[in-house]
């Protein structure tokens, strides 16, 4: 059913970064900025990274906020992850909020939206996310 709706949820690629829709936990707008280059942490970036890095990650949240109408976010990086650098750009929508609001929630968030919302009318709604940020970030 996914490759159907999400054959592409790039939201841009560059030299450095790869941003993408985390389609696999289907919550709309939940973002991943991902190194390109086998990188662990930012002190590793070199300047041009780093000037990349931020650039990128402003303008997509600021994409996020005054495209998407998403207000708040929670920004997650574990420099102990098997998958290299990669920053999660974590939305906060109100049905989230029976979970609490602290970076602990984030976990029962995503198993809630994987046994809840597979279904076509959440990926229709994350398709048209993806391509209304891949449009912004152009």
């Amino acid at each position: 059913m996914e490759e159907q709706f999400f054959p592409n949820e790039k939201i841009i690629v560059t030299d450095y970064f790869d941003i993408h829709q985390d389609w696999e936990v289907p919550i709309p707008g939940f973002f991943i900025v991902a190194s390109i280059k086998n990188r662990v942490s930012l002190d590793e970036f070199d300047e041009k990274e780093a000037n990349e890095f931020l650039y990128l990650t402003r303008k997509l949240r600021k994409g996020m906020k005054d495209v998407l109408g998403i207000k708040t976010v929670c920004l997650y990086q574990d420099e102990g992850s098997r998958h290299g650098f990669h920053l999660w750009i974590f939305p906060r929508y109100e049905w989230m909020n029976k979970f609490g609001n602290k970076v602990e929630s984030i976990r029962p968030i995503i198993n809630h939206a994987k046994e809840n919302m597979v279904n076509d009318e959440v990926f229709l709604e994350v398709k048209d996310i993806v391509k209304k940020m891949r449009d912004y970030m152009k």
